[in-house]
């Protein structure tokens, strides 16, 4: 197929976009900064509507992982990237022609901060979602699912918690806290999560462009279906980096407190005008749910409509992980 990658920059889209090409796709790349792949490559923001138009043009099918995925920043920002932005890759998909649709989501679209056991893909509901960006997408995604009909065939994936290495998000923040003694255990360590090494990831998204037209008008959450608790998968991330695994835990209560001023805090610089936005806060009221809730998914049905199965296992991830850090 003919496949316009948007996100390329980032792990996720790059490795897609690998993954595509190395099968005998003809793939175009759209994103912000160069992204160091040799293909055919687009600089430019979904923002921008004609951009996309000019993009998609020629295209078969698109995936769509450009998006705004910081912890802070302002609600306009995340409208502009998140929303206006799909809804330009949603519309360009529709005048141009193109067939499929996989829309890059987020599990935090349905989650409304309580524990997630065993869940399946609850409708992305915007005005429980916390924080900018899960409201974002769950906004994104109801503006992509809407556009499936006709001859556009679109369905969304929510991988969940994907990392492996050279993963900027994920791994390289935990691995910075840690070394700093910044990164406490929140509560007992002992909510399972789930998460989804990222060539796992990158096969889901294969698969989920190949049976687009048959899973159509759906949401399909991500994982390696491997849930563990919370302070171990940190503990065991830690290591593998060559970094000391946290023992110190704060109450969540406490974290969570924590992260609200800390929030307030943010948002109070952000609005100040003339000054550089702060960078990453150490906690935030999310990232504190985050850490001491459960939210891990039942993967069946994911399974059985794309076709797909993890094919590397959690423990062989944190090999990868370790390898490429030279442990």
């Amino acid at each position: 197929m003919r496949v316009l990658v948007t996100g390329a920059s980032g792990m996720l889209g790059r490795l897609t976009a690998e993954a595509l090409a190395a099968r005998g796709d003809d793939v175009t790349v759209l994103q912000r900064r160069p992204s160091g792949l040799h293909r055919r490559e687009v600089l430019a923001d979904v923002s921008g509507a004609s951009a996309v138009v000019d993009a998609a043009r020629g295209h078969d099918a698109v995936v769509h992982l450009a998006a705004k995925v910081d912890v802070t920043g302002r609600w306009r920002d995340y409208e502009r990237a998140n929303v206006q932005g799909t809804r330009n890759v949603v519309e360009a998909c529709q005048t141009v022609g193109v067939r499929r649709l996989v829309h890059v989501s987020s599990p935090s679209v349905a989650h409304a901060g309580s524990a997630l056991v065993g869940a399946g893909a609850e409708p992305a509901d915007p005005r429980r979602a916390r924080g900018h960006y899960a409201r974002s997408k769950a906004m994104a995604e109801q503006v992509a699912l809407a556009a499936d009909g006709g001859p556009l065939a679109v369905l969304a994936v929510r991988p969940h918690l994907v990392w492996g290495p050279g993963d900027t998000q994920l791994i390289a923040r935990i691995v910075e806290r840690a070394r700093a003694g910044r990164l406490p255990v929140v509560g007992s360590g002992a909510a399972l999560v789930d998460s989804t090494y990222v060539c796992n990831a990158v096969d889901a998204l294969v698969a989920a462009l190949d049976r687009c037209e048959s899973a159509r008008g759906e949401a399909y959450v991500v994982s390696n279906g491997e849930p563990r608790p919370v302070g171990e998968l940190i503990g065991d991330i830690c290591r593998a980096s060559g970094v000391a695994a946290p023992t110190r835990h704060v109450p969540f209560p406490v974290a969570a407190l924590a992260g609200v001023a800390v929030d307030a805090v943010w948002a109070a610089r952000l609005a100040l005008p003339g000054l550089p936005p702060p960078g990453n806060p150490p906690l935030t009221r999310f990232l504190a749910e985050q850490l001491a809730t459960a939210h891990w998914f039942d993967q069946r049905c994911t399974r059985s409509a794309l076709g797909w199965t993890p094919r590397v296992s959690l423990a062989e991830g944190l090999t990868e992980l370790g390898r490429a850090t030279g442990r």
